[in-house]
């Protein structure tokens, strides 16, 4: 702790671990369980509590609350915890809560993420790398979002339901079922509209990958029987990387439906 820059009003509570680097400013509360890595920036204003984990590099802007207990009626003080990555942005008044028993016990966020101003992450959530979540947005508990996925503003996803790598999830959206890899979802109640075609030209995605992808949302929208008929055939048929990502995707486990191509 030596090494790191605390402010004189900064409430500390002596069995935190303070990496070196740390800068906490003003009025922050950092609770006796936490663990701050090398580097970590707390603006004023913030409070870390129970059983958390901050990754080095990680910034967190004033009145964020971090690893609270889960706002779950279940919960009765069991041990949980919050684990977040390193390079992290966790913008104003953002909530993230540490986890329930009964979901595993653990919240984790991965690394690279922005997290908008007033942007909500649940108990039990797993949350990939490079992920972005929008203004307001609220991510409820058991979530499953993978990397590089972009979650709208005043969006909500609904818990359990799992967002595929590279899916986008547009403002204003509700999402209750399942989201493919790559998926564009858009609408009051969200509806899968497409691909998220943008984000995979950023990434250098090469264009006969695109073209698999393309032509297998087509297939899952118009091919002959069921949806999960539909993946079961491409996963024989495609040779593509991306394309057998998403079959993956749909054929593994999960509580909820999916959104299917409109």
């Amino acid at each position: 702790m030596s090494k790191a820059t605390l402010h004189p009003s900064a409430v500390i509570d002596a069995g935190a671990q303070i990496g070196a680097g740390c800068v906490i400013g003003p009025l922050c509360v950092v609770g006796p369980q936490v663990v701050l890595g090398e580097g970590v920036h707390l603006h004023s204003h913030v409070v870390v509590t129970g059983d958390t984990h901050i990754g080095a590099g990680s910034e967190v802007f004033s009145f964020a609350v971090i690893g609270e207990i889960p706002q779950d009626l279940k919960f009765s003080g069991e041990k949980t915890s919050l684990r977040i990555g390193a390079r992290n942005r966790i913008r104003e008044h953002v909530t993230m809560n540490a986890g329930t028993a009964g979901g595993g016990g653990v919240t984790r966020v991965g690394d690279d993420g922005l997290f908008m101003a007033g942007c909500h992450i649940a108990h039990d959530a797993q949350i990939g790398d490079r992920v972005i979540v929008v203004n307001s947005s609220a991510i409820a508990g058991h979530v499953i979002i993978e990397d590089d996925v972009i979650v709208g503003g005043l969006s909500g996803v609904h818990q359990f339901v799992r967002i595929g790598k590279g899916a986008i999830i547009g403002a204003c959206t509700m999402v209750t079922n399942d989201v493919v890899p790559h998926g564009l979802v858009m609408g009051p109640r969200g509806v899968l509209d497409g691909l998220n075609l943008v984000g995979l030209k950023r990434k250098g995605v090469d264009r006969s990958d695109i073209t698999a992808l393309r032509a297998a949302f087509q297939t899952l929208k118009d091919g002959e029987g069921s949806f999960m008929d539909r993946a079961r055939r491409l996963a024989d048929e495609s040779d593509s990387a991306y394309v057998q990502e998403m079959v993956t995707f749909i054929l593994g486990d999960s509580d909820r439906n999916f959104l299917t191509p409109s």
